[in-house]
């Protein structure tokens, strides 16, 4: 095809790989990223509606691609499948995702063609983020990566996350993108240099001055003497995933635990310790391996938050029974103090949506079991603390640590176990969606994962700590407890949907406007 040959598909494929230059486990050259979206917005340039769909799929699935290759790991490493299924399998849901991209190319097109430069300036961007949103919600959804998060590690540029989440962080890159293809892309009368100019500078400028003025404000609140903390620690065992699940493993696993969380108290005595998702590779109420942890608790007198899979009769009659992925919160008395199930289990790897016509696929679920849903109702309470769980892939959904905070969550714990995904990009980029959870919320955030990275994050969105991947690691220290409600969790996370209906009106409205030519 001409397309392949012609400008429009090489600059749609600069930018895929400028995205992978700028984003966490690519080239990590953040400051890319206010650039990369330029050579897509040049190809659109001129193109019809067919190659404005490949644009979008062409950039769209580039990107996924390089974004998600872990994928293959997961289904060939650990779900059993052959290479050459996990390779169909990583380019269809990469296919899947560039279905967004293709849909905003076609649109932003109309949208360029249809409305004054000053307009376009701000419709491409919420189009950008309604998308955005919507692929994070849509058949149980996959926001794996948006833009904004490969400024996790900048915390003065994503402080507006306390008041429209991680998606107006994105809206901002997606929007200087076209402020800059805007302004030196072709000449504009002087009226229209002044409705870019003026609008633009002063968006910036007061998020800029937000920022700054908030992260400040958050720092001090954290370091203030009458603040409330308790003291957490956090355990890294380290377990190989492919012995993990094995019986005759289950005693080494739990001594390696026992062992690093008895170091902790040779400096520290947190009043709670946290182990991953799955750190018990057993049913506790059945198991003799919890003598020993349940007499570390009582000598020590401090809380044990650990995930493990659980499982409660439901039918004993019928031998029904429902299997759970839980965090489980341990106290000196022996007893479990609270449980957390689940609530957001991920498809085809804790449990198969239609798995009657897909039986090919039950390999994937073999290993961890086929879990059902839990839901959010109350957080897992411990003298002041009160935590809200995110396990493992639940770290990605903004809406659950909203969900939390609403129950009085005055700080988050994601248990993960981010062995499967082997030395990739993966673990990188669960920590960067998990600090803009922290600032979303204002909440500390304790990350604690099987091989890494675990890590403490501050409610300003400070990585105080965090261990190396695939390496043992134990530490504690203290962290704030807040209560606070963001304007985030109350009202801003509305900003993505409403973002969603002005795009695509906008858009909807330019196709009508040029015909759909």
């Amino acid at each position: 095809m001409a397309f392949f040959r012609s400008n429009s598909f090489f600059l749609s494929v600069l930018t895929s790989l400028l995205l992978w230059l700028s984003f966490p486990g690519g080239g990590e050259i953040w400051p890319l990223l206010v650039v990369t979206l330029v050579p897509l917005f040049f190809a659109l340039r001129g193109v019809s509606v067919k190659g404005a769909t490949l644009c979008g799929i062409t950039c769209g699935l580039v990107h996924f691609t390089l974004l998600l290759y872990w994928i293959v790991i997961v289904l060939g490493k650990y779900g059993g499948l052959a290479w050459f299924i996990s390779l169909q399998a990583l380019l269809l849901l990469a296919l899947y995702m560039s279905l967004y991209f293709a849909l905003f190319a076609v649109l932003a097109r109309f949208i360029m063609l249809a409305f004054p430069a000053a307009l376009t300036l701000w419709l491409l961007p919420a189009l950008w983020v309604g998308l955005d949103w919507l692929r994070g919600v849509l058949l149980t959804g996959f926001p794996w990566m948006d833009l904004g998060y490969a400024l996790y590690k900048e915390p003065y540029f994503i402080q507006i996350a306390d008041l429209v989440g991680h998606h107006g962080v994105t809206f901002l890159v997606v929007f200087i993108n076209i402020f800059l293809l805007l302004i030196f892309s072709k000449k504009h009368s002087a009226l229209t240099y002044f409705l870019i100019l003026v609008p633009a500078l002063s968006l910036i400028g007061c998020v800029g001055l937000y920022s700054k003025n908030r992260f400040e404000e958050v720092q001090q609140s954290i370091a203030a003497k009458d603040a409330s903390r308790v003291t957490v620690g956090i355990v890294q065992g380290n377990v190989d995933q492919s012995v993990k699940w094995s019986p005759s493993q289950q005693q080494e696993t739990v001594e390696r635990y026992l062992t690093q969380t008895e170091g902790l108290f040779a400096s520290k005595r947190p009043a709670i310790v946290v182990w991953p998702e799955t750190a018990l590779p057993f049913y506790p109420p059945s198991n003799g391996h919890m003598q020993p942890l349940k007499e570390l608790v009582a000598k020590n007198d401090f809380a044990l938050l650990t995930g493990a899979p659980w499982y409660e009769i439901i039918d004993r009659e019928a031998r029904k029974v429902k299997f759970f992925n839980s965090a489980l919160l341990l106290r000196p008395d022996g007893l479990f103090g609270s449980k957390y199930y689940k609530t957001h289990l991920v498809p085809f790897g804790e449990y198969i949506p239609l798995k009657k016509f897909l039986p090919f696929l039950a390999p994937l679920v073999e290993a961890v079991g086929d879990f059902s849903f839990g839901s959010i109702e109350q957080p897992l309470v411990w003298q002041e603390a009160r935590a809200g769980i995110l396990i493992c892939f639940e770290s990605v959904f903004p809406d659950l640590s909203r969900k939390w905070v609403l129950a009085g969550a005055n700080i988050l714990v994601n248990l993960t176990n981010d062995a499967w995904y082997g030395k990739s990009s993966a673990p990188h980029h669960s920590l960067a969606m998990s600090v803009l959870r922290a600032v979303e919320t204002r909440r500390s955030l304790i990350r604690s994962a099987n091989t890494g990275i675990s890590a403490f994050v501050s409610p300003a969105g400070t990585i105080t700590k965090q261990s190396e991947l695939f390496v043992p690691w134990a530490e504690a220290t203290d962290v704030v407890l807040r209560g606070e409600l963001t304007v985030w969790a109350r009202y801003g996370y509305l900003f993505a949907p409403v973002c969603l209906g002005i795009g695509l009106f906008g858009g909807l409205v330019a196709g009508v406007r040029r015909r759909w030519v």
